[in-house]
């Protein structure tokens, strides 16, 4: 029987407002583009979930592999009365959100990896994809994605990608035993609603989201269209840029891009 429904969601829930409502689909192309479609209809809060995505997708084009069942995959409608240029703080909001509802739910500490992904041990444990819809200079509503590897174990499963195998973790993987999707969906609700409330308030959401970045103070190698840049990574500023320094003493800022630790 499956650890993922409506039912267990609404039922896990201690949020006022995120999450109400919730659909769920077995199988849909990508929670990100259901949610777009509700969106010139439903209410701030709206949250889509699936069991298994046929066309998930990650930065730079990526694709989204996991098997069904497998995977914590959602996706959430918010409608912030912010400028766009504060749209970093979103996924901010849900970064630290989703490290926190991990600690939660799973007792693991999992980090951020600039600019969206979560890692755990120096492996991928999901990443997220924060889409927007803009009305001027302020945001008209902005869709959250997140997926998480939950209960796979990618040397396992035939047909895992060979790069997955290779960087990729879960969380049945980290801990030797299955997490519960809903628990762990209602869990990082519970965490996004605090932060982003917090956000609303007027709150920067930018240190916290630092302190929690395994990026920082680490050498890496950052692929950008045209050229490759190695350095430090030092800090990252409020707007969610990265910043690097290479060997030559001179501060880079990475707005988008690859990002590689080099060991």
């Amino acid at each position: 029987m499956s650890d993922l429904s409506r039912e267990a969601i609404e039922a896990a829930l201690t949020t006022k407002r995120l999450g109400r409502p919730v659909l769920y689909f077995a199988r849909v192309g990508s929670t990100n583009d259901v949610a777009h479609e509700h969106a010139a209809t439903a209410a701030e809060g709206l949250l889509v979930v699936a069991d298994e995505q046929t066309a998930g997708r990650g930065r730079l084009e990526r694709t989204w592999w996991a098997p069904p069942g497998a995977s914590l995959l959602m996706s959430l409608l918010l409608r912030p009365p912010l400028p766009a240029r504060l749209a970093a703080q979103l996924t901010m909001c849900l970064g630290l959100a989703a490290v926190e509802g991990i600690a939660d739910v799973a007792g693991l500490q999992a980090g951020l990896k600039w600019p969206n992904d979560l890692v755990w041990e120096g492996r991928k444990l999901g990443g997220m994809l924060s889409e927007l819809r803009l009305s001027g200079e302020r945001i008209e509503y902005a869709v959250l994605g997140l997926g998480i590897n939950v209960n796979v174990c990618f040397d396992a499963v035939e047909g895992a990608p060979a790069e997955l195998v290779a960087t990729a973790t879960s969380l049945q993987m980290a801990t030797g035993r299955p997490v519960s999707r809903a628990a762990l969906a209602a869990a990082i609700l519970s965490r996004c609603e605090a932060w982003y409330d917090r956000l609303l308030a007027g709150e920067s959401l930018h240190e916290a989201w630092a302190g929690r970045l395994d990026t920082l103070g680490r050498v890496v190698r950052v692929s950008l269209p045209a050229a490759e840049l190695v350095g430090v990574a030092t800090r990252v500023t409020p707007e969610g840029a990265l910043v690097v320094r290479t060997a030559a003493g001179q501060e880079e800022i990475v707005w988008a891009g690859d990002v590689r630790l080099v060991r």
